[in-house]
């Protein structure tokens, strides 16, 4: 069989299963039996494949997804997130558009830890753009921010999406995590610059309300009380991995440990906050972890039926610049993400894109920081991305796609000026990772 029957063969059964409704990682697994049955010699060759994806669960790269979607949980349930989201409204007094930015800054803070972009936008959507629009906000002040912070909490760590990647990849965690740091911090930037440049262009976009007066000491009490711990437990994890002190497992573990000890001292870890969030993360865990048993025996396949070797010297016979390369995959990663969640199509392109990026001479922890901004960005890109779709039903009656799809592309010129950066200045990315 040609490599690009083997290849449609396997994507092919993949497609089929997923568009008669089988979930992703049942629809992986049953594509890849039939291929280890066609390819390894039947009965035999399944046995040895579905032992060879038990292996890959073995890995202790795996560990760090169950503790930080646990930290995430434990910040959700226990009532922390809000209090972090209350404080920073209060702080930023009269600052015009400051709903904005408190989408902004605490939303990141959430969905970085909670590592659902779409868990994310329906929780702030339903949240934030009621209140936005009762202060007289317009749609893109309101909706805008919501979907820009996927992209900041996908690529600051903790993110427990890049460490799947990194997982599925094969390639190194932490330096994966850290090199996230640096271009998320400059994503922020720009989406507050954003912010301020629709309020000084429209002033009528956010318009002023009464706040309560604070005075300086109360704001530093409110700033110490209820941001600065949330804040600096993440702060105190990314900078542990950068110094070498833990690996992302402990780091990981830290990070829960670091928000069970906040909920007991403010008072609120409760048994109800407790289970809900032990059932939260065991169900996103086992889901992840079918992810990866498929992906791991998918990649073997790809690899054993000669499609992914054939696949890249085809790609690479074109002779192409390896930057037109990279944004032909970038390009289908969009496309893609207008019809399928992320983890689906990590499934699908990790075994075919990170080894025709490394043939084409990229370093595999710049191209997988590439890949996660594509992704995200993927999420949010007009007029079929997932997230327009959650937010349209979770956003007030009467607000039409079209505002959606306005609000959205600021934020998306955002993340695709940092991608820009990233192929310009690669140091950006590999500075920290490899400090």
């Amino acid at each position: 069989m040609e490599w690009f029957e083997a290849l449609g063969l396997l994507i092919g059964t993949i497609m089929l299963l997923m568009a008669l409704g089988m979930p992703v990682a049942l629809a992986f697994l049953a594509a890849n039996i039939v291929g280890a049955w066609v390819f390894m010699g039947g009965e035999r060759g399944v046995v040895q494949l579905l032992n060879n994806g038990w292996g890959a669960l073995t890995s202790f790269a795996l560990v760090p997804i169950p503790l930080f979607l646990l930290m995430g949980e434990l910040f959700f349930h226990t009532g922390l997130g809000g209090r972090m989201f209350s404080a920073i409204d209060r702080l930023l007094g009269k600052l015009p558009g400051r709903l904005s930015y408190v989408t902004v800054l605490g939303g990141t803070g959430f969905s970085t830890l909670s590592g659902s972009s779409m868990g994310s936008t329906a929780l702030l959507g339903s949240l934030m753009v009621p209140e936005m629009n009762k202060r007289g906000y317009k749609s893109h002040m309101s909706i805008g921010p919501i979907l820009g912070t996927g992209g900041l909490a996908i690529i600051i760590p903790p993110s427990a999406l890049a460490v799947l990647l990194a997982t599925l990849a094969q390639i190194d965690v932490g330096a994966l995590l850290i090199a996230g740091v640096i271009p998320g911090l400059i994503l922020a930037g720009f989406y507050l610059a954003t912010i301020y440049l629709q309020t000084r262009l429209d002033p009528e976009a956010a318009p002023p309300y009464e706040v309560d007066d604070r005075t300086m000491g109360e704001k530093l009490a409110l700033l110490l009380r209820d941001v600065v711990p949330m804040i600096g437990l993440m702060v105190v994890i990314v900078a542990m991995m950068i110094g070498g002190i833990v690996t992302p497992s402990e780091a990981a573990a830290f990070g829960a440990l670091g928000v069970i000890i906040l909920a007991v001292f403010y008072r609120c870890l409760t048994w109800a906050a407790l289970r809900a969030s032990v059932r939260g993360t065991l169900r996103v865990t086992l889901m992840a972890y079918l992810i990866v048993f498929g992906s791991a025996t998918f990649s073997q396949l790809l690899a054993f039926s000669g499609a992914s070797r054939g696949l890249i010297d085809w790609a690479t016979g074109f002779e192409l610049a390896p930057v037109v390369m990279l944004l032909v995959m970038f390009g289908v990663l969009l496309i893609l993400g207008m019809f399928m969640e992320q983890i689906s199509m990590m499934l699908l392109t990790v075994p075919i894109f990170f080894p025709l990026a490394t043939q084409l001479g990229y370093d595999p922890i710049w191209f997988g920081l590439i890949m996660l901004l594509a992704l995200e960005i993927s999420f949010t890109t007009p007029p079929f991305g997932l997230l327009l779709f959650v937010m349209k039903g979770v956003a007030p009656e009467g607000t039409t796609m079209r505002e959606i799809y306005l609000a959205a592309i600021p934020f998306i010129l955002c993340s695709l000026a940092v991608v820009a950066l990233l192929i310009l200045m690669p140091g950006l990315a590999l500075w920290l990772a490899y400090l």
